[in-house]
């Protein structure tokens, strides 16, 4: 899934590139909106009493943002992050059941940019303030063997390409780390749009 969404924007990008003009709006204030595949990893839940070793799902995520442009070369933004809720059965070592991760948060970011005409190469640092729920049900047990809510935040790492469209609406694909105390694997391919004033 993850694959076939970066060949879609690549493709997107690299055709829409023709018809990109250099923007002349080189500071200030955008707005936009992103799309995204997410997959995550936790492993070791000690509470299960090992009854599950791990869990790794994917699931599509949504995001909105308002940035500021210093100059072509610098941006400081501020997202709101939703992962959406990845569940699904699963099969442990003594029963089966199905769990539900719910992870949403907040994330300023400063964007490092090097334009190349109307296309841009960026990376970003960010630091993400996110709610992290779990419940897990096993059939044997009943409902609600393991629940977790917990507020985490971690350090997250960036980077991707940009195209801008008559000088305002400003494309970009972008893959983004996030560096979890709590999930063992955490990282996100986005799509996004924003409009620069």
């Amino acid at each position: 899934m993850i694959r076939a969404f970066v060949a879609a924007t690549l493709i997107a990008l690299g055709s829409g590139s023709a018809y990109a003009q250099s923007p002349e709006n080189d500071e200030g204030l955008y707005l936009g909106l992103g799309y995204g595949a997410f997959n995550v990893k936790v492993d070791d839940l000690d509470d299960t009493d090992e009854a599950i070793t791990s869990i790794d799902d994917d699931d599509n995520a949504w995001k909105v943002f308002a940035g500021w442009r210093l100059n072509p070369y610098f941006a400081f933004e501020l997202n709101y992050v939703d992962f959406g809720e990845p569940n699904d059965r699963l099969d442990s070592s003594g029963s089966s059941g199905d769990y539900r991760l719910e992870l949403s948060g907040f994330q300023p970011a400063i964007y490092g940019t090097l334009p190349l005409g109307p296309v841009e190469l960026f990376a970003k640092v960010g630091y993400y303030f996110y709610d992290v729920k779990l419940n897990v049900d096993l059939d044997d047990l009943g409902d609600d063997v393991f629940q977790s809510d917990a507020s985490e935040e971690d350090w997250s790492y960036g980077a991707g390409a940009g195209v801008t469209l008559f000088e305002r609406l400003h494309a970009r694909l972008e893959y983004e780390k996030i560096d979890s105390s709590s999930l063992d694997d955490f990282d996100s391919i986005w799509l996004s749009g924003a409009w620069r004033f």
